[in-house]
């Protein structure tokens, strides 16, 4: 009898070469798990899903995780306004933990001898697999073909062909993961530190000229609406994506420090995260006080660095969680946002709690709140421990 192994299964080039290798090489049975978390249409998961079982696959399952995955990791990162290096939304990093536990618990349920993922051995994701199965299935082996033969892409699409499977090399030279939150882009020019990519790498082209203006709606720090219309968070995310990665908006390339110690650049497409982020921040900046935005600034940094480094069950996850979670109770109202090809504006905000109240003042013309004798013996006041500090320092000068 054959043992059984589980694959986190994507559908890409290099989950698709683990299936063939898997069965014909190994003499194992290979049941694949497609998690979604939000990169797939119905009819996309129908057709990854027989492409399993034309691969070789015993059996596929496909779980739909977006709601799981956005209560309880992206509206934290929307809370913090998380990017991390100013630049990056945490697409991959955030989706493959989900993606991990979930692997890990369906292998044990089913009674899976292994767990297999599709990771190379010079990136981030095979240490956030890894870590994830030594948690939550210690007892289950793990087994990591790309890594174990270390082969390239080319590579894994010759053994393919001569397998008898039909796969080209002009179409796997980039690996793309799609995501709820954004969709990431490796391959050929983010290989060295000179280049862009080209418009052929993005799944979504760029397609739309002039502008046009969304109105995102906030409750409790959360998206509930576009332009009036009151949906449910994830809609309004799928919905922004829809109308503005077209425009050719959240593309860019990270450089940042991966967990085993190199440095590394990825592409990235994620219209969605970049507006309701900016917007988000935008409505914050009018409700929340100096000292809320500080620390949020402080802890959000910390999150995303954990969530980045395959933390996400680190208790201290939670702490900041609650923290985030009890910041948001005044983040309520609109910002318009308008869409150009490659950018877009916020066009203010409305709020009921907007703290820019004209009844205190206005910045730069006038105040009722105070006169300017109260500024003059507060500026004295304030300047005093300099004052004496600096005074110092002149009698030692002296």
């Amino acid at each position: 009898m054959k043992s059984k192994v589980v694959l986190a299964y994507s559908g890409g080039l290099d989950t698709s070469f683990c299936i063939p290798y898997l069965t014909r090489e190994k003499q194992l049975e290979v049941h694949t798990l497609l998690v979604n978390t939000g990169g797939f249409s119905p009819k996309e998961v129908s057709e990854l899903s027989q492409k399993a079982l034309d691969l070789g696959a015993a059996s596929h399952k496909t779980i739909d995780v977006r709601e799981e995955y956005y209560s309880r990791c992206i509206r934290y990162l929307i809370f913090g306004n998380v990017l991390k290096n100013n630049t990056y939304p945490l697409s991959v990093s955030s989706e493959r933990a989900f993606q991990a536990m979930k692997v890990a618990d369906y292998a044990r349920r089913s009674g899976a001898h292994a767990i297999a993922h599709g990771s190379t051995g010079a990136g981030n994701d095979q240490v956030r697999f890894d870590y994830f199965i030594h948690v939550m299935a210690p007892e289950i082996n793990l087994i990591a073909p790309i890594r174990d033969l270390n082969i390239s892409r080319k590579e894994e699409v010759e053994y393919l062909r001569n397998q008898g499977f039909d796969f080209h090399w002009e179409k796997s030279r980039y690996s793309i993961n799609q995501g709820l939150w954004g969709t990431s882009i490796g391959g050929v020019q983010t290989l060295s530190s000179l280049g862009e990519l080209p418009e052929e790498a993005y799944p979504i082209k760029c397609t739309k000229k002039g502008t046009e203006v969304l109105t995102i709606g906030f409750s409790g720090g959360e998206p509930v609406s576009l332009n009036g219309t009151g949906m449910d968070p994830i809609r309004v995310i799928e919905k922004i994506r829809e109308i503005a990665a077209p425009y050719g908006i959240g593309r860019d390339i990270h450089v940042g420090d991966t967990i085993i110690g190199l440095k590394g650049r990825v592409g990235f497409e994620a219209a969605a995260p970049m507006i309701l982020i900016k917007a988000h921040h935008l409505l914050e900046k009018h409700v929340l006080g100096k000292w809320q935005l500080y620390w949020k600034d402080q802890l959000a940094i910390w999150y995303g660095m954990m969530l980045h480094e395959a933390q996400y069950l680190d208790p201290v996850m939670r702490n900041i969680e609650v923290f985030l979670e009890s910041t948001q109770k005044r983040v309520k109202g609109e910002v318009p946002v308008r869409l150009h090809p490659g950018t877009f504006t916020l066009a203010g905000y409305t709020s009921p709690y907007d703290l820019m109240n004209p009844a205190f003042g206005q910045y730069g013309e006038g105040t009722a709140a105070f006169t300017g004798k109260d500024v003059e013996g507060f500026t004295r006041i304030f300047s005093l421990p300099v004052k004496i500090y600096q005074s110092l320092e002149d009698e030692q000068k002296d």
